[in-house]
């Protein structure tokens, strides 16, 4: 066992894969460690067990690590081209200054360091960086997006997807119509199949307000498929609540009960399946399960209805192109039900979910972790993206 605490790591293999003398790491780790700011790491990862050995090596750069976690000889459940990470779990470091580290700073330096890994594909988070970074700070433009693509292109990477601009307007305004579109240019140049947002469609609970954001990703989605682009949500556990569509009104004249019918299932219901498109956070599909399994219904009885994402998935197979895949363990004193750490250290069933949402030469799965930042530790998130890339090449039929 490994236990991961607020002290500097020291990680040889990812050292030794940086090519950084252990003196220069040990004097980065410990400068940052001094610099930060003292205070308790969110959701600092609990002690668990390194995955196996074996190896499956990437495509042109870098050696992809294929670890076999248990299950032997098998098939592979992501194909090794499938296999992607959503760069958000490594913002600090394409965040970082390139000239105060001897770490991978920067877009194009943790492409690379990516690569090595064995990730074939990414998903951006937004195409903000260090100033002192190849490029610049900003990369949202047409030019950033072409020196993006060519970095990519550099270390055998594809870019999937992107956590970028939805417009806020309904009806849509010229402004936000306008950015819509650039961010399409810069999707195409990318060379990327989906475009999407972090957010839900809306965070009300009202069958109402959902035709209302189904009506906007109808017609932005068509937009999109103009361009040769998937339009895609990403959504979190409060998507796959109740709906409220029904019952006893309220002060306000809003519906108090429902008929069972989760909202996201619901969005499913009334969007077009050719114009919009789900990533669903696997993580945040279980916390859903933990927290929403039960309602009221439209005679006021308590009815019970445990989710089931796998199924959701199944029931909507060509909807859901990507996922995160984004691990937890059980912590029945959060309300989440749930306490992420890196990808394959969890007790999240991804075997059995991948096998049986099927398809994987259609999905696109993105390893997550949004706590792999750590303000003591530089080197943390880039070492849980390794681990993470072992958990998923490790997931055999």
């Amino acid at each position: 066992m490994t236990a991961y605490n607020d002290a500097p790591a020291t990680d040889d293999s990812l050292r030794r894969s940086l090519g950084v003398s252990r003196r220069r790491f040990l004097s980065t780790c410990t400068a940052a460690a001094a610099t930060a700011i003292a205070a308790p790491v969110f959701g600092a990862s609990p002690a668990f067990a390194h995955p196996g050995h074996g190896h499956d090596h990437g495509r042109g750069h870098g050696h992809g690590h294929d670890h076999g976690r248990g299950h032997g000889h098998g098939q592979a459940l992501v194909p090794a081209d499938k296999r992607g990470i959503i760069l958000y779990t490594v913002r600090d470091a394409t965040g970082r200054d390139p000239l105060s580290t001897g770490l991978p700073s920067g877009f194009r330096e943790v492409f690379k360091q990516l690569a090595r890994f064995g990730y074939r594909q990414v998903e951006f988070a937004g195409y903000g960086q260090h100033a002192n970074a190849p490029g610049g700070s900003n990369l949202q433009t047409v030019e950033g997006a072409k020196l993006l693509r060519a970095w990519l292109d550099e270390y055998g990477l594809r870019a999937q997807g992107n956590h970028g601009f939805i417009p806020s307007s309904w009806p849509l305004n010229q402004s936000d119509l306008d950015e819509f579109k650039r961010n399409l240019e810069m999707a195409n140049i990318l060379g990327m199949e989906h475009m999407g947002t972090g957010g839900d469609p809306t965070g009300s609970a009202y069958r109402a307000d959902w035709d209302v954001a189904a009506d906007k990703w109808n017609a932005l989605g068509q937009i999109a498929r103009r361009a040769g682009i998937k339009l895609y949500t990403h959504n979190h556990d409060a998507a796959y609540g109740f709906l409220l569509d029904g019952g006893p009104l309220d002060a306000q004249g809003r519906p108090t009960r429902s008929s069972g019918v989760r909202k996201l299932e619901y969005f499913l219901k009334v969007t077009d399946p050719k114009a919009v498109w789900l990533e669903m956070d696997v993580f945040w599909a279980h916390v859903a399960q933990y927290k929403f399994h039960t309602y009221t219904a439209l005679d006021g009885s308590q009815r019970e209805n445990v989710f089931d994402p796998a199924a959701l998935v199944r029931r909507n197979n060509k909807r859901y192109p990507l996922f995160h895949a984004k691990d937890g363990v059980a912590n029945t004193t959060s309300g989440d039900g749930y306490d992420m750490v890196p990808f394959g250290t969890g007790v999240i069933d991804y075997r059995t979910f991948f096998s049986r949402v099927g398809r994987s030469q259609y999905r696109n799965p993105m390893v997550e972790q949004d706590n792999a930042p750590s303000s003591t530790d530089p080197a943390q998130s880039l070492n849980h993206a390794r681990i993470g890339y072992e958990g998923i090449a490790a997931l055999r039929k």
